[in-house]
């Protein structure tokens, strides 16, 4: 359902949040530890510094970190900023004109679903998943 893109964006940023304590994290390290292709998620997280979510800084220090306490960015923030097809709005499917006049065979069944999800979407945020990741060793990768 959710692109590579957003799902790395996710990965990332739970990582970041995880490691509190450091004032900037760099994404070779962030690209390194999850496995991911470090030209890859430095585009993926540059979407999240346009949309003002994180700062990055440049140099030997260097690297990403939030720009608001992480109990403040939740899941909806990212995927809204990477995801390029509205999951929450488009048919399942993608069939076009999908709606309650026009439905598609899935539009009764995933119309709940949806909803269901956007909420979890919008009441988790990255602090709450840090502290999964730290406290009983969680896996990112």
């Amino acid at each position: 359902m959710l692109s590579s893109s957003t799902v790395y964006a996710i990965r990332a940023c739970i990582y970041v949040a995880a490691h509190k304590n450091e004032n900037y994290i760099s994404i070779s390290t962030i690209a390194e530890k999850l496995e991911i292709s470090f030209h890859f998620l430095t585009k993926i997280l540059q979407k999240l510094t346009q949309i003002n979510l994180m700062t990055s800084y440049r140099g030997p220090n260097g690297g990403v970190a939030f720009t608001r306490p992480t109990d403040k960015i939740f899941l909806i923030d990212i995927v809204d900023a990477v995801e390029t097809h509205p999951i929450f709005s488009q048919c399942l499917l993608g069939i076009p004109g999908c709606g309650t006049g026009k439905p598609c065979p899935l539009h009764e069944d995933w119309g709940p679903i949806r909803e269901q999800l956007r909420a979890k979407f919008e009441n988790t945020n990255l602090a709450d998943l840090a502290n999964k990741v730290s406290s009983f060793n969680e896996r990112l990768l």
